[in-house]
């Protein structure tokens, strides 16, 4: 049996990385540039660092910036008459996963006019162009967005977070710069961290996983665990380096093999209640570890997991004690960056738990997960999580 794997042309990664932005566009002949970033980071002047490189390039842009933190069908339908406008040759994304979301949504439109609707994207895609050209740079260390073949988008009329899946609209260029990140509040920094860690966690013990991505997601989890906590409360620039490299290294494997049931209720947190990404995993990744550790196949992959952070001990634990160290660990370290928080602070109410698995249960990640779930197990899990 066959194994795909899908990377994007060129990564450039450290601090001032942006500057390579210039000889890119120089190479590719380009004369316009549709910038894509939020407001929150232009009025942070983050986006001017992006900005700075272009006109010392003498390169034309235009910016896009009406963009939610859980970007919305409407914001990418704008994205893409504001993109027509400008009669741009290459897109520029800057930011988290917001950001470069949106402006995968746009470019897919852009060369395949065919799925304007937005809706039709949803799930695998059969898009039959490749996306106008997208060069990232992320502004976060946890989505990846800038190397995976995924983006998700808000319906906001069904309530629902569209996972589309499309090789086609994978950007050409990611610039992991982290002096970029480094301007992140520290709740963001640790909800994108986590975020992160449920990246890498959900794609080692997904049903897909293989040789490749076990690679990839294992040296994710390492780095996290060791890095996380200084990038966050310390503000340490070589941890907030190594982050955006951990973060972007877990990106390359789950791309390829999908996630699980994490982010199957996560999306649905923030498409009912607009809860931030990072922190519905975060809030949520102990609690479906510790179902998803029944199986013990997935108990033997934690294990693995603890052997690798610094637990040696694990390899002599029963199922059940490594199940309840891993869960303690990832716990831990939602606490140590922050997060204590849990669904219930951001609006969950039991009356929609079964809405809210209704809708989990036909999620795209949801196939992913190592262990079989059903409805009645989402409102559980959902119940355990407040």
């Amino acid at each position: 049996m066959s194994v795909k794997f899908v990377l994007n042309e060129t990564s450039y990664f450290g601090k001032g990385a942006r500057e390579e932005l210039a000889g890119e566009l120089q190479k590719r002949g380009v004369k316009k540039v549709f910038l894509v970033s939020d407001k929150a980071l232009v009025e942070a002047g983050v986006t001017k660092k992006v900005e700075e490189v272009l006109n010392k390039a003498g390169v034309a842009y235009d910016l896009y910036d009406e963009i939610k933190p859980n970007p919305t069908i409407r914001n990418v339908t704008d994205g893409v008459d504001a993109c027509k406008k400008s009669k741009a040759d290459l897109i520029v994304a800057v930011g988290g996963g917001s950001s470069i979301d949106t402006a995968k949504g746009i470019s897919i439109v852009m060369t395949n006019p065919d799925r304007a609707d937005i809706k039709s994207l949803n799930g695998l895609s059969n898009t039959v162009n490749k996306g106008m050209p997208i060069i990232a740079l992320p502004t976060t260390a946890g989505t990846a967005a800038e190397v995976t073949i995924n983006y998700v988008i808000t319906d906001e009329d069904a309530e629902i977070k569209m996972v589309c899946v499309d090789p086609n609209d994978i950007p050409v260029v990611a610039i992991v710069d982290s002096d970029l990140m480094a301007s992140m509040p520290k709740s963001l920094a640790a909800a994108t961290g986590m975020d992160a860690l449920t990246h890498a966690v959900e794609g080692y013990i997904t049903k897909a996983h293989n040789e490749m991505s076990d690679m990839f997601h294992m040296k994710a989890i390492k780095m996290i665990f060791k890095y996380l906590p200084s990038a966050v409360n310390d503000k340490d620039p070589e941890a907030i380096e190594m982050m955006g490299m951990a973060q972007y290294i877990a990106g390359m494997g789950f791309s390829n093999v999908g996630l699980g049931i994490v982010h199957s209720m996560a999306h649905q947190l923030g498409a009912v209640y607009d809860t931030p990404h990072g922190i519905a995993n975060a809030m949520l990744l102990p609690t479906v570890m510790r179902f998803n550790g029944e199986d013990s196949a997935t108990a033997q992959r934690f294990r693995e997991i603890l052997v690798n952070i610094g637990r040696p001990d694990a390899e002599h634990l029963n199922d059940q004690d490594v199940i309840n160290t891993f869960v303690w660990m990832i716990s831990e370290l939602s606490k140590t960056v922050g997060i204590t928080t849990t669904i219930k602070d951001y609006g969950a109410k039991e009356e929609d738990f079964e809405m809210l698995a209704e809708k989990a249960m036909n999620d795209p990640c949801k196939p992913g997960n190592p262990r079989e779930v059903t409805k009645e197990d989402f409102i559980n899990l959902y119940r355990q999580s407040m």
